[in-house]
């Protein structure tokens, strides 16, 4: 699915939605050379997400793709 798919405020956003009891959400983002250096020196990556004022959801980062399908 594409989040935010014509929404010329936004940049759309392609996912996969997995049905099951959490609604899970998987995107993947690629960084560019520069951005890999960046990494490796500081070991950082930032986030920034609109909530309108509604409650945080829970947010999982990992490098492995494997871990998005893992069932806890």
């Amino acid at each position: 699915m594409n989040f935010a798919e014509n929404q010329d405020e936004y940049l759309t956003l392609p996912a996969l939605r997995i049905g099951n009891a959490t609604d899970t959400v998987i995107t993947c983002q690629s960084l560019s050379i520069k951005e890999r250096l960046k990494v490796l020196f500081t070991g950082r990556i930032w986030m920034s997400e609109l909530n309108f004022y509604k409650p945080l959801t829970p947010r999982y980062f990992s490098v492995n793709k494997k871990d998005m399908f893992d069932t806890k």
